[in-house]
């Protein structure tokens, strides 16, 4: 697959079938987000893969109480607390795997590369016929105390970017694009 047919062929995967991905699929994906640059080249990634289908229930539940719990009032459109709210809602889509990539350092630079490193993988998810979706309701609980010890992340970690994984149950379609606001100096 060529770059710019991978580039706009990404998208947001929500419905995934029960085919787990594999340790070496995995592998490559984090293989692929290390080739993302870093500030300094410092690298201040770390990679936590759950596969465990009990341990993703549990993390999509405590998100959405702590998300619910801590937003204040009225910041939450109402469609998303009623979701949140509801017990069937699995903030994961039942994805087959998780992978959280972690600041390993304090800084301004270190979400930024993360965030890079987030985007390599989910283009090479695309590539490699898998879906992929940044799962926002997670990151505030796995910052906590609680969600770090979850992950068997050291204290000092900050999970930046929990992005599942999956065979997705059919392709999305492509979302048209606007035309991007451009000024030049």
């Amino acid at each position: 697959m060529e770059l710019m047919e991978t580039i706009r062929r990404r998208r947001a995967v929500r419905e995934y079938t029960d085919e787990p991905v594999g340790e070496d699929q995995l592998r490559a994906l984090i293989g692929a987000a290390v080739q993302a640059p870093s500030a300094m080249n410092q690298q201040c990634w770390s990679f936590c893969v759950v596969r465990d289908a009990a341990l993703l229930a549990q993390i999509s539940d405590e998100a959405k109480t702590y998300m619910l719990r801590t937003t204040p009032a009225g910041l939450i459109p109402h469609h998303l607390e009623e979701m949140l709210g509801a017990a069937s809602f699995h903030i994961f889509y039942h994805a087959p795997a998780m992978i959280v990539i972690s600041a390993t350092m304090a800084g301004a630079w270190a979400p930024i590369d993360c965030t890079l490193a987030a985007e390599n993988l989910m283009l090479a998810a695309c590539d490699a016929g898998l879906g992929s979706c940044w799962i926002g309701f997670a990151q505030g609980w796995l910052g906590t105390p609680e969600g770090k010890a979850a992950l068997g992340l050291p204290d000092d970690y900050t999970p930046i970017a929990p992005i599942i994984v999956g065979h997705p149950k059919a392709e999305p379609p492509v979302v048209p694009r606007g035309d991007p606001e451009i000024r030049w100096a």
